[in-house]
């Protein structure tokens, strides 16, 4: 992709993660670009005082003389003013990810997919990348704490590491050498039928990546499998494939330790020929709650050896990790209770998220507002999330955020009020249970309630962040 041959970029979602992501990647490039969205926002505003122009409002009129190509956010379809300005004009038209996709054809690219928790290993993978030298690019779905344009690095190697979205099979468009798959659960229910089809397209991605394949150790019967010419299929977080086997397996939970606020875990070593002779590493300790992130944590490890880092690095790379924004990031505190920002939204994440703020808090009151996001995921999800708030001691359920252009008539019958009352038949229910209409009384209701040393999770996809960011102002 000849970036030096466009004169000028506009971009069509300039307040979306991923299209401020690409316009911040063109600027530090030296490409002119400009932007446009349909309302203000902290991301639009950030992108301003870089010095790019935002205009707020689609208009035919956004598009520079001299533009010469566009990239939009999916949800930007053909009858946008402004799409349809640039068809008249003949100006040529990328989605985000078609961008990205032609984008990684030029480099030695690390796709980083899953159903949970590629944005948090994409962050860590491009910590450790960047702290050892090897100054790659790096798109991720979140704002990392110390990056210059928070949610892309900027590096001058041949190296891109990616997140790679599983929504409308987005990551299918990327060109990787190596991907890694955290998890694959059913997720999306408006776009994947069922779980195998979900399966079916992590499976094509596998096949179109052109070296190494990383696979969740614990997901090994999902049969994820590499394409021709791939070197190998490897997993990570136990020994099968690997060359070095981090053991956190059938003995996890008591391998794990917690203090402070930190979990640690013992990294060991098995030969491939003595499988009874094992060999401690050394200690590897992260400041973020949950399993699950532990094993993200060493699926960035892997990755990093397989590109030749050393441990040494890896591991201070990961203990220096500080997390990212909405992924049970402490925003602050309200009246002696700490207040987290958690962008969870899939049964597992709350589950996982709440297992994980149990083993770090075990002695406080925990407090979840959960703002379900989109009623079909609700709805064929339903006895999952019924089942996801037992390690709450009080939960707060939110009126479901509906997502525009996600929302049909037929999905409209699920509401949080019937949710909240499977939740308190559920076999492990939180204590209490409340139902609120929408985020403003939600954010009452916490104002309410709260009490010193609680644990307060704002959870959700959609606009209930406002929540917690209210709460410390």
């Amino acid at each position: 992709m000849q970036l030096d041959s466009y004169c000028h970029v506009h971009c069509i979602g300039a307040g979306g993660i991923g299209i401020s992501g690409v316009m911040k990647f063109l600027l530090a490039k030296g490409i002119s670009v400009s932007g446009s969205d349909a309302k203000q926002s902290m991301t639009t505003d950030g992108l301003v005082h870089l010095g790019i122009s935002v205009s707020i409002g689609h208009d035919a009129a956004n598009i520079p003389p001299n533009t010469d190509l566009i990239v939009y956010t999916e949800a930007a379809t053909e009858e946008n003013v402004e799409r349809a300005a640039a068809k008249a004009r003949n100006i040529p038209q990328m989605g985000h990810f078609d961008f990205l996709g032609e984008l990684s054809k030029d480099y030695r690219t690390i796709c980083i997919t899953g159903t949970n928790g590629k944005s948090t290993t994409t962050a860590m993978t491009g910590k450790i990348f960047i702290d050892a030298g090897l100054d790659p690019t790096v798109f991720v779905g979140s704002i990392v704490p110390g990056w210059k344009y928070g949610n892309v690095a900027v590096g001058a190697s041949d190296i891109l590491i990616i997140e790679g979205d599983e929504y409308k099979r987005k990551m299918l468009k990327l060109h990787p050498e190596t991907t890694l798959i955290t998890n694959i659960e059913l997720d999306h229910t408006d776009i994947y039928k069922d779980l195998a089809d979900v399966e079916a397209a992590f499976h094509r991605l596998g096949e179109q990546t052109s070296k190494t394949v990383f696979q969740n150790w614990f997901e090994q019967d999902r049969h994820i499998y590499c394409g021709e010419g791939t070197a190998s299929l490897r997993f990570f977080g136990m020994e099968l494939g690997t060359p070095a086997f981090f053991h956190i397996g059938p003995l996890k939970k008591r391998l794990r330790t917690f203090h402070d606020g930190t979990q640690s875990l013992t990294l060991t070593a098995r030969t491939r020929k003595i499988f009874s002779t094992e060999k401690v590493l050394g200690e590897l300790a992260i400041h973020i709650p949950g399993e699950f992130n532990m094993m993200n944590a060493l699926g960035a490890m892997e990755i990093g050896l397989h590109y030749g880092i050393a441990l040494e690095g890896i591991v201070k790379s990961l203990e220096s990790f500080s997390g990212i924004w909405r992924r049970f990031e402490r925003v602050g505190s309200f009246n002696g209770a700490q207040i987290i920002s958690d962008y969870g939204h899939h049964p597992s994440a709350i589950k996982g998220t709440l297992d994980g703020a149990r083993e770090f808090f075990p002695a406080n009151r925990i407090v979840l507002l959960f703002e379900p996001h989109q009623h079909n995921r609700t709805k064929e999800l339903f006895a999952d999330f019924a089942g996801s708030f037992g390690d709450a001691d009080v939960l707060i359920l939110s009126e479901i955020y509906g997502v525009l252009g996600r929302t049909e008539e037929r999905d409209e019958s699920v509401s949080s009020k019937t949710l909240l009352d499977a939740v308190l038949k559920s076999a492990h229910p939180p204590k209490e249970g409340f139902y609120v209409k929408d985020v403003i009384d939600a954010e009452a209701k916490l104002r309410e309630m709260i009490q010193p040393n609680d644990v307060v999770i704002v959870m959700g996809a959609g606009d209930v962040d406002t929540v917690a960011r209210n709460l410390v102002r």
